[in-house]
């Protein structure tokens, strides 16, 4: 049953994109998250794949598209890589080891944002990296608050099991030893957007004989409070951006790239 009257086109494809922020998506989910009729659903759809602002992953699940990447860039609005930079770098200060910032994309996940370890043994790993979502503590984090069907999805071929993200919910934070890349540990922990909803993973990550075998009782504490940090620069660009809209519609995106900014800087895996 179509629940949307009195909803335009752009709303209802808003709904749409909205519903594929989480990850790839099939037409009979985006029915359920949408509350739109099929038919409006496909239609809606396909249009926006033929304007690249949705496409199709090799399953043939609807995924945001590569457009939207573009769009962001050029307007310099990326949110999350603008306020990662200085998030990581002190992340990297404090525990010594490099530091990234993963987003999910289809099938992987990919290196937005790093602070490498200056000297010494570390885990390189340059932005635009895309890794597996089959190993490691970010792949963990990015996985382990999905619905229960790309949770079930998500498991098939991976190397943690539904015991590690049960772990990983009720902690917070991911640990990894070993399981993309021999001789490598990680730590992660969720970047929040203001809805709740998981859309990054920050992580450090570097050789096990320096983290040790327990990554995490060493540095989850910093890692959490890093990922916190960018959550809740998010929350407060978007609570800028409403109150810039209701009193003065064109500042409003120039106070949010503000106020983001405000608020990383003052705090100074590949696995």
């Amino acid at each position: 049953m179509d629940n949307s009257s009195g909803v335009g086109v752009i709303d209802k494809a808003v709904l749409v994109l909205d519903a594929l922020e989480s990850g790839p998506t099939t037409l009979a989910q985006l029915v359920t998250a949408t509350g739109l009729a099929r038919p409006t659903v496909h239609r809606l759809a396909v249009a926006l794949v033929h304007h690249r602002l949705v496409g199709r992953d090799v399953q043939g699940r609807f995924v945001l598209g590569s457009r939207l990447v573009e769009l962001a860039a050029a307007a310099g609005e990326d949110r999350l890589t603008a306020a990662a930079g200085p998030v990581l770098i002190a992340l990297r200060d404090a525990t010594g080891e490099s530091a990234q910032l993963y987003r999910r994309q289809g099938d992987r996940r990919v290196c937005v944002a790093s602070a490498e370890r200056p000297i010494g043994l570390r885990d390189t790993i340059p932005v635009g990296t895309q890794l597996s979502m089959r190993a490691g503590s970010a792949a963990q984090v990015l996985l382990a608050w999905e619905d229960h069907d790309r949770l079930v999805e998500g498991l098939q071929g991976a190397r943690f099991t539904p015991t590690v993200l049960a772990g990983v919910r009720r902690r917070g934070w991911a640990q990894s030893l070993a399981e993309r890349e021999p001789g490598v540990g990680s730590v992660s922990a969720p970047v929040r957007a203001p809805s709740g909803r998981v859309i990054g993973a920050v992580s450090i990550s570097g050789p096990i004989e320096r983290l040790t075998r327990q990554p995490g009782r060493l540095h989850a504490d910093v890692v959490v409070r890093s990922a916190r940090q960018l959550s809740d620069a998010l929350r407060s660009a978007a609570d800028g951006a409403a109150g810039a809209t209701e009193s003065d519609p064109v500042a409003a995106d120039r106070l949010s790239a503000d106020g983001l900014t405000a608020a990383a800087s003052p705090r100074r895996d590949r696995a």
